[in-house]
C-alpha cells in the first residue's frame, strides 16, 4: 500500500511538517515523486518511520537516529527487539516512579507510614538506569562486573541528605569548571579544587577510591564521544581540560 504525506502522517500521528522535514534531513526520504511533486511512501518507509519513532521515544537525537536507521547493516528485526527490552525497561521505571507517588499520596493522608529513603527511591533507580544504558557496556568492560553492581547499589542506598548532596557536587562541578577553564591552564588552583571536588562526587558511588581508577575515568571521558559530551555541554572543550586537572591530581 501506498501512502501520501497526509495519509501518513493521519497513520502515524505525526505532521506533515514534521515528514517533510525528515525528508530534508535525509532521514526518511519517499519512495518517489509523483510528476505534480506529491511525496509517495510505500511500506519500506512506514516500517521505517516506525522505528524512527521507536528511537525518539527512546530519547535519541534526529542524527543519531538517521546514522543508525541508514546504516547499510541495520536490522530491522534485531532493532524491534531492542526496542522491547529498553520499553520494558521504561515500563519498569515508569512503574517504580508511580508507586513511589502512591506511597506519598498514603504518607501525606496518613494512611500509611513512608521512610525519607524511600521518596527519592525511584529517582535513583532512574540515574542507575540512564547510567547502564548510556554507559553500562564501557564502565563494566573496563572495570568488571562486580565494580559496577556495587557504585549501583551504593548509589541506590544513599541517605537523603547524600543524594541531595550527590546531586549538588555534579551541578557545581559543571559551574566550576567553566569558570576554572578562563584560567587555560589543567594545573591551575581552581582546576584541582574542581577535581578533588569530583574526587568527593565519585566517592559517593565508588566502593573504594583509587587515583588509577580516577585517571582511568578521565581517559574515558576524551575517549568515548558520549562521555566527552556531557561535560562539554557546559562548554567546547570542557572534557578534554578536566582529563587533564585529573591527570595531573592523580600523578
Amino acid at each position: 500500500m501506498e501512502y501520501t504525506v497526509q495519509k501518513l502522517a493521519n497513520l502515524s500521528g505525526i505532521s506533515t511538517r514534521t515528514l517533510r522535514y525528515y525528508d530534508e534531513l535525509d532521514l526518511l526520504k519517499p519512495a518517489r515523486k509523483t510528476s505534480s511533486g506529491y511525496r509517495i511512501y510505500g511500506q519500506s518507509e512506514v516500517d521505517k518511520l516506525q522505528q524512527i519513532l521507536f528511537y525518539r521515544e527512546l530519547g535519541l537525537g534526529l542524527e543519531q537516529i538517521k546514522n543508525i536507521v541508514n546504516d547499510p547493516e541495520f536490522n530491522g528485526s534485531q532493532a524491534l527487539a531492542e526496542h522491547r527490552e529498553k520499553l520494558l525497561a521504561k515500563r519498569v521505571q515508569l512503574d517504580l516512579l508511580i508507586s513511589n507517588v502512591e506511597k506519598t499520596i498514603s504518607a501525606k493522608e496518613g494512611a500509611s507510614m513512608m521512610a525519607d529513603i524511600e521518596k527519592f527511591q525511584g529517582f535513583k533507580q532512574k540515574l542507575v538506569d540512564d547510567n547502564e544504558k548510556r554507559y553500562g557496556n564501557e564502565t563494566r568492560n573496563k572495570y568488571g562486573g562486580e565494580v559496577v553492581g556495587q557504585s549501583n547499589a551504593k548509589l541506590l542506598k544513599l541517605s537523603e541528605e547524600d543524594y541531595q548532596e550527590f546531586m549538588k557536587l555534579e551541578q557545581q562541578i559543571l559551574s566550576d569548571l567553566v569558570e576554572a577553564m578562563k584560567t587555560v591552564d589543567p594545573t591551575s588552583e581552581a582546576a584541582q579544587q574542581i577535581v578533588d571536588l569530583h574526587r568527593q562526587w565519585l566517592s559517593y558511588t565508588w566502593p573504594t577510591y583509587s587515583k588509577e581508577a580516577h585517571r582511568g575515568l578521565a581517559e574515558m571521558y576524551v575517549a568515548d564521544e558520549r562521555f566527552a559530551a556531557y561535560y562539554d555541554k557546559v562548554q567546547p572543550g570542557a572534557s578534554q581540560f578536566l582529563r587533564d586537572a585529573i591527570v595531573t591530581y592523580t600523578l
